[in-house]
């Protein structure tokens, strides 16, 4: 399996053979140029889709034949939408994942009581999700990431063990801080797109044609577009017979620390 041991093994392998064989021929530069940019394209790729596996291992669906899903939403609590949204899940009662950046909290401590109240679990998505949080020490990612356990800690008494990278971006740095921090890493195999897609039937579309076996599905709950086709997504899920896990008990993980 393509990872960044073994890829960078193989890169320095090429590049010591270019360098022996440029002893009885000369190897244009351009060659080692390539070389170089081939290698920086495949780190590129390994860090953006988390469901590669090239850094660390992320559970992005679960491996099964049994016709569930589970959803997750990322980037609250917000003040906008995530209380409408945990509605909509009651009323059909449905139990999702919460991935919630730590520095959102203030101010908005009921919002989380309900998610962990109401059955949901709540996942760890950094307490800053800095835009720059990829270009961290290790050191000072496991900080970030440990803030938010605390401040999560602080509100409702149990400290998130699964853990979804800011952006879904994945490097050595963090796989550090995810081993030391010991959570488990948890991406998706169903990107929704509703933070860039806001015409909701061409979004609810994609969704329903999305659906299979142990799918992990991504929204926001800061998205009005969710909000607004999740209804008919859970009903459309549901009528073609499959049941929506909560994503813990899907993949069989024990969610706190």
């Amino acid at each position: 399996m393509l990872n960044f041991r073994n890829t960078t093994v193989l890169f320095v392998l090429l590049l010591v053979v270019l360098m022996v064989l440029n002893f009885y021929m000369h190897i244009p530069v351009f060659i080692y140029i390539a070389l170089a940019l081939i290698y920086s394209f495949i780190l590129f790729l390994g860090s953006y889709f988390i469901q590669l596996n090239f850094y660390i291992k992320a559970i992005c669906k679960s491996e099964t034949t049994k016709k569930e899903i589970a959803l997750s939403f990322d980037d609250g609590p917000a003040v906008s939408f995530s209380p409408e949204i945990l509605n909509v899940l009651e009323e059909h009662n449905v139990k999702v994942a919460f991935f919630c950046i730590g520095n959102r909290i203030e101010g908005n401590e009921k919002i989380v009581r309900d998610m962990y109240e109401q059955g949901h679990v709540i996942g760890n998505h950094s307490f800053s999700h800095h835009f720059w949080f990829d270009l961290f020490s290790s050191k000072k990612m496991l900080a970030d990431m440990k803030q938010m356990n605390e401040r999560m800690k602080d509100v409702i008494g149990v400290a998130p063990k699964l853990f979804r990278p800011p952006y879904g971006v994945t490097n050595p740095n963090l796989k550090k801080a995810i081993i030391k921090g010991d959570y488990t890493t948890i991406g998706w195999n169903v990107r929704s797109m509703d933070t860039v897609i806001n015409d909701e039937k061409k979004l609810v579309e994609k969704m329903k044609k999305a659906i299979s076996p142990g799918a992990i599905i991504l929204f926001h709950d800061t998205s009005k577009t969710t909000l607004n086709i999740l209804p008919e997504f859970i009903k459309y899920v549901k009528a073609e017979g499959y049941s929506i896990t909560r994503l813990d008990k899907m993949l069989n993980l024990n969610p706190y620390a």
